[in-house]
């Protein structure tokens, strides 16, 4: 699909106004205009500056605001109507910004008093900031050949507990993941660089354990380090995740910040995990926020390889479909000439139950599937909890039902029973 040559942003709204009325207000107060006529808005600088509406189509009405604040026009008897509509920017505006492109898209609008409902569902960017960003350097390919996957999902884990363990105990659960023959391994979030586990110490202790592991087998695991910090921090602790062998870093994203991963994304020569801890609060209301499909765009062309969806029947409150969506959206190019895909991470109470309907509903393994307990609480052991997912996955891609492989895989068959519920 040709990249546009204005920008583009798709929005959900719900609104007691006329909708055209409402979107008009939208457009001005994200352009050239306010909330009285000025001298200044000439004809000839809304022609060159001035948002359009661009596509306005009314889906329903609803009894209730979804959310408090809004207004009403004089007649209090008018339906709350809800619509998409699809606003559009003159690239000269902001120029390829990215920072400047949240402000334009997803500015001051959330809060206009016209609205009792406003989400942003997509956005479409012209070609010249792929120009600008550099976007995933390794993505799915470079995290493949890096972590010696050549095809099928990459079996991951979390270290558990979150917090607690010290960089010797960090490194002993590493050796125990290893030997299970993991593929990836990722800090929890909550772990950074506390006194009682600090990053350096971590990353020394852990990559004696993968570097002897690689030395001993040929297969050396990916481990992402989670840096999330201060621009300094996040690129010393990048460079010393580099000098000892390292192979992947980890960001949270709504803690670092925009401009924070802009810039992590300049300067690393790993690959980056972006996890999107704290994505609920953007979200979970469904007539405020932001769609995932809109905002993985933002933090893929800043450069994560990685990026986390959920995962299907997950201990979270996110919908099967939607994970999916956000799964397919990773994966979807961006522009012509640069893709800009990233692998998409499965996580949050998975297991091998949930290999089947993964890779039905995405139609790929590429991507990272990622189970705690999953591994972990396998009755057999971590490795027969390794194990029972490359089963599940292998079923999986060879269209075999999990209760017919089990029959022969036993690790499979005690996860199945393991998991039931």
């Amino acid at each position: 699909m040709a990249a546009p040559q204005r920008i583009e942003a798709d929005y959900l709204i719900e609104t007691a106004f006329d909708p055209r009325r409402a979107a008009e207000a939208m457009a001005g107060e994200q352009s050239s205009g306010t909330f009285v006529a000025i001298p200044g808005e000439t004809p000839e600088l809304k022609e060159r500056s001035a948002a359009r509406i661009e596509a306005l189509e009314e889906i329903g009405t609803v009894e209730a605001p979804s959310l408090p604040g809004a207004g009403r026009p004089k007649d209090d008897a008018a339906a709350i109507r809800r619509a998409r509509v699809t606003l559009s920017w003159p690239i000269d505006n902001i120029g390829p910004s990215l920072p400047n492109l949240l402000a334009t898209v997803a500015g001051n609008l959330f809060e206009l008093k016209q609205f009792s409902g406003l989400r942003l569902l997509d956005i479409r960017l012209p070609a010249v900031f792929a120009a600008r960003y550099p976007g995933p350097r390794f993505g799915i390919s470079g995290t493949r050949r890096l972590a010696g996957v050549a095809e099928g999902p990459l079996i991951g884990t979390i270290v558990k507990p979150s917090v607690g363990f010290g960089a010797q105990e960090t490194a002993n659960l590493v050796r125990l993941l290893c030997t299970a023959g993991i593929d990836f391994i990722k800090d929890d979030e909550l772990q950074s660089d506390g006194p009682h586990c600090p990053f350096d110490t971590r990353v020394d202790a852990v990559m004696r354990v993968i570097n002897d592991h690689a030395d001993r087998t040929g297969k050396k695991v990916m481990f992402a380090f989670n840096l999330t910090g201060e621009l300094d921090e996040m690129r010393r602790r990048h460079d010393h995740v580099l000098e000892r062998g390292g192979t992947c870093v980890m960001a949270s994203l709504n803690s670092v910040g925009l401009v924070g991963m802009i810039e992590l994304g300049r300067f690393s020569a790993l690959p980056i995990h972006a996890h999107r801890n704290g994505w609920g609060y953007l979200s979970r209301a469904p007539m405020l926020g932001w769609s995932y499909v809109a905002w993985q765009k933002i933090w893929r062309l800043a450069g994560a390889d990685h990026m986390h969806v959920n995962g299907l029947a997950n201990k979270f409150s996110e919908a099967d479909d939607s994970v999916i969506a956000s799964a397919r959206a990773c994966l979807t190019p961006m522009f012509d000439d640069r893709p800009c895909i990233a692998m998409p991470v499965f996580s949050s109470g998975q297991s091998a139950k949930q290999a089947p309907g993964t890779f039905a509903a995405l139609g790929t393994a590429d991507l990272i599937f990622a189970a705690g307990g999953g591994i972990m609480a396998h009755p057999d052991g971590p490795a027969a909890g390794v194990a029972s997912l490359r089963e599940a996955w292998d079923a999986a891609m060879t269209d075999v039902p999990l209760a017919d492989y089990a029959r022969d895989h036993t690790a499979l068959a005690r996860a199945l029973e393991t998991y039931a519920a």
